[in-house]
């Protein structure tokens, strides 16, 4: 499994995209999805701003982050089921993908290109390792038990899941470790 902090991000917002589609097919509980998908947002946000951003030129990124926060504080205090709630969802997913789409066309190649592999794994652990303090102070686990991605590829009626480990459980459901 990759740990440079590219695929680690990247791997992260695949992760958003997926809750992202879950929230906008009304699958499961939204009010934990929010929950879910705030803490993973806040997390990665803070962990690129603390560990990955100080080393490039990213101030635009920082304020598109910031923006995101406020939508997401919106979403949150929305009741699901309203229009309230779907305008701020969209709301969010229209700012979520602007910045990954020019986080992964700009910002990361960047970095790519003017840092070795060996620096890209050093800032992949760090990346990780404030992600997991931020998902941590804010009661989210760090990583989910195996029972609880079993229940998840349960849902997802993913095949060959109650012989998987795991990992296998996480690549299936395409979810990344937290």
């Amino acid at each position: 499994m990759a740990t440079d902090v590219i695929t680690l991000i990247t791997q992260d917002h695949r992760v958003v995209e997926g809750l992202f589609e879950r929230l906008k097919k009304k699958e499961g509980d939204q009010k934990a999805m929010v929950a879910e998908l705030r803490a993973l947002l806040i997390a990665h946000a803070r962990a690129e701003e603390d560990r990955v951003y100080p080393g490039i030129d990213a101030h635009h990124s920082v304020e598109e982050h910031k923006e995101a926060e406020i939508l997401l504080d919106s979403l949150v205090r929305a009741r699901p089921g309203t229009a309230e709630f779907d305008q701020a969802l969209d709301d969010l997913i229209e700012s979520i993908n602007h910045h990954v789409e020019e986080e992964e066309t700009k910002l990361l190649p960047a970095l790519k290109s003017s840092a070795d592999a060996k620096e890209l794994e050093r800032l992949g652990t760090a990346f990780k390792q404030r992600r997991a303090e931020e998902l941590a102070a804010l009661g989210s686990p760090a990583e989910p038990s195996k029972a609880e991605l079993y229940e998840q590829a349960q849902r997802a009626d993913i095949p060959g899941r109650s012989q998987m480990d795991k990992e296998e459980l996480s690549q299936a459901l395409g979810e990344n470790k937290f």
